[in-house]
């Protein structure tokens, strides 16, 4: 798996077709969960596709909403992404707003974190802390069980995302906790600058 732009470009094209902090914030920590989780599953040599394919997930969420995942081959296109990395995009919204099905355990992984990833940012914010840092499963079981609470976060997708993996629903969860706290710095920092 090759990128055929650097993060820096492809962070061009994101804050090209994206200006709301809300979805920025979401694709650098969808970014930062997929290179844990290349890290984490072996697949570290991988890590620059598996981050970039994750802070571009959404390019085309903001401005064509309703268009989701369909408009995203043009804008990726134009921006000099491979067609590897264009499908591995689109694959997050299968069901959902495609046909393109994860078919490697880094969609598999995307597919089953992205909306999970909401719901988690969600309830660190209803924390004394603001923070991931100190989440435990337990809190945010009690969080995700609640309908509607993050009502907008599919509880569907991240349990079909779960089964897609082969992993029961509260390891996803412990995992995506861990994976948050690894780049939570990072992103928070990122943020400032923009």
């Amino acid at each position: 798996m090759e990128s055929a732009i650097s993060r820096e470009e492809a962070f061009e094209l994101l804050i090209k077709y994206n200006k709301e902090p809300f979805h920025i914030l979401h694709a650098l920590t969808v970014e930062g969960v997929m290179r844990y989780f290349a890290r984490e599953t072996g697949n570290g040599e991988d890590e620059e596709y598996w981050g970039q394919v994750g802070l571009l997930h959404d390019i085309d969420f903001e401005i064509y909403p309703e268009e989701h995942c369909l408009k995203a081959p043009e804008l990726l296109r134009e921006g000099g992404v491979s067609e590897d990395m264009i499908y591995s995009v689109c694959s997050h919204g299968y069901g959902i707003c495609c046909d393109q099905e994860p078919r490697h355990l880094m969609e598999k992984i995307l597919f089953a974190t992205d909306e999970l990833t909401g719901l988690i940012g969600a309830a660190a914010k209803m924390r004394p802390s603001k923070s991931v840092m100190d989440m435990e499963l337990s809190s945010l079981k009690k969080k995700y069980k609640d309908k509607k609470f993050a009502a907008g976060c599919s509880r569907d997708v991240i349990s079909t995302g779960a089964e897609r993996l082969g992993w029961d629903l509260d390891e996803l969860l412990e995992r995506t906790i861990l994976a948050m706290r690894s780049c939570e710095e990072s992103v928070n920092k990122e943020m400032e600058n923009i």
